[in-house]
């Protein structure tokens, strides 16, 4: 296959069911989700009602395998025709949480993952007590976790089945609106998964001008306006950084411009930025091979504003919001941009170029400065943008980077609501110092210390008079080889969810 697909959305038939005897149900599988200890003590609710009705064999299963409910634990029991499920899969939970969205929302993904592990087509998920009430935050892990990148496997390799329908049950009622969470937890996966497929993508396939067309077609679909401008149009409007990092690649450079308006008056208007270097080879500063293929995924920012966006017009907020692609693709021919060159930005200053594997930056600096003159209540960019920031906080946790403390905390508060993970780091002024250029007003890059601070210092001049801004350097977090939370192999969408609960909260 050469051209991209549209993803494949079929929704899963999800609903709702009170009742106190999941097992009763006829499905592939049973999940149940249990406290640390409670299957030892043999507690009322699903689990015991289960064990009950098997006469004391999963009791007995989880005694022999020493199963307390431990987070991560899991215990996996073929009913052999005593129940109407094929198999019952027990998955501890851990200590008592009952407000944490990423725990809420990893049960419902570590389900999903079985179920695909089983094969299993239909599902029942027997929720704990008390998260009867977050059937979205439930929904939206399910979606994810059952989510798989398959377009380009064939034959044995080609998944089987996949889930059909599933059943989340509670012994106490579900909320009125359960239907309505539904169908939001469900096109609040589609967005994240969106934004997955299109950094799942290969490069021969996502290149500037079919990831503007992704946006366009995802824009049309669920009702939100796209502009485009494409190579000529950014020389043309002085966006010189980005057709800088374009220049080497015979795949010209875009800025895509996607955004939402409420039919009523808005309560904030926000700007989301996103890092779109659809390949990186480092440029003339070229990267070692190892590792290079997985540089598909420096344009992860950027799909993450195609998947916010899908998720804003679901919701339709009363918050104008604007999401920013960056998009390029950073090659190394006789046309590249070099290290020693000096290039202007949208934003008037001169840059002195250093390195440039670090090209990120330089699209972001003019989205920025374009982001800036719609005049935000606050911006917010992303990106796959240091190494640094890996070595900082690793493979499962983001940097972000405020302006002041108020924004830091609003930023904070959607981060908590969101359960993703990031980590506030320091703007450090005194490593300004670094950025100072002999022959122009900054060079793009400084030392090797602190490489993650010095590049959100450098962003940090091209927000023009924006009081309220984020970076956020999800360069750990943005893609994983093994599954963990609610997040698959491959791309994880990172960021969509902390973006979304910031758009919510400024509609209060």
């Amino acid at each position: 296959m050469s051209d991209l697909e549209e993803h494949a959305f079929m929704p899963i038939k999800i609903t709702a069911r009170s009742t106190d005897k999941p097992h009763e149900i006829a499905a592939d599988l049973v999940v149940i989700g249990v406290w640390t200890q409670s299957a030892a003590k043999k507690s009322k609710g699903a689990y015991a009602a289960a064990d009950a009705a098997l006469g004391g064999a999963l009791g007995k299963l989880a005694a022999h395998e020493e199963f307390t409910g431990k987070a991560e634990q899991q215990l996996s029991f073929p009913t052999s025709g005593k129940l109407p499920a094929t198999t019952v899969i027990v998955l501890g939970l851990g200590g008592r949480d009952l407000n944490a969205a990423g725990a809420i929302r990893s049960f419902a993904a570590r389900a999903s993952r079985c179920a695909n592990a089983e094969k299993a087509k239909t599902v029942v998920v027997a929720v704990p007590d008390g998260w009867e009430t977050k059937v979205r935050t439930l929904v939206e892990g399910f979606e994810l976790g059952a989510y798989r990148f398959a377009k380009y496997l064939t034959g044995d390799r080609k998944p089987k089945s996949e889930i059909v329908a599933v059943t989340f049950t509670a012994e106490k009622r579900f909320l009125p609106d359960a239907k309505k969470q539904i169908d939001l937890g469900q096109i609040i996966g589609h967005g994240v998964n969106v934004a997955r497929d299109l950094s799942n993508e290969p490069p021969n396939v996502i290149y500037p001008k079919t990831l503007a067309d992704a946006a366009v077609h995802e824009g049309k679909k669920h009702g939100f306006k796209v502009v485009v401008f494409d190579e000529k149009e950014i020389e043309k409007r002085g966006m010189h950084l980005i057709h800088a990092v374009g220049r080497g690649s015979t795949h010209g450079p875009r800025l895509v411009h996607l955004s939402y308006t409420p039919s009523k008056k808005a309560k904030k208007r926000l700007v989301f930025v996103g890092k779109g270097i659809t390949f990186d080879t480092g440029g003339i500063s070229i990267k070692p091979a190892q590792g290079m293929g997985e540089m598909k995924h420096d344009m992860s920012g950027a799909a993450n504003m195609v998947g916010l966006m899908v998720a804003v017009a679901a919701l339709k907020p009363q918050v104008e919001v604007h999401a920013l692609m960056a998009c390029a693709e950073n090659m190394p021919d006789g046309n590249a941009y070099r290290p020693g060159d000096i290039w202007g930005s949208l934003d008037g200053k001169t840059v002195e170029i250093i390195n440039t594997d670090a090209e990120g930056r330089l699209v972001l600096a003019d989205a920025l400065a374009y982001g800036a003159a719609l005049e935000p209540d606050m911006m917010v960019d992303n990106a796959t943008l240091t190494g640094a920031c890996v070595v900082a906080l690793g493979t499962t946790w983001s940097a972000f980077y405020a302006t002041n403390e108020d924004t830091r905390g609003k930023f904070a508060a959607a981060l908590k609501q969101s359960g993703e993970q990031m980590w506030h780091m320091p703007l450090v002024d005194e490593y300004k110092e670094q950025l100072k250029s002999e022959c122009a007003d900054l060079k793009h890059t400084g030392e090797r210390w602190g490489g993650s601070i010095t590049a959100g210092l450098f962003l940090k001049e091209f927000i023009g008079k924006t009081k309220n801004w984020v970076h956020c350097d999800i360069a750990g977090p943005a893609s994983t080889e093994r599954p963990y939370a609610w997040h698959a192999r491959g791309a994880t969408g990172h960021g969509v969810l902390t973006f979304l609960a910031l758009v919510e909260r400024s509609a209060k």
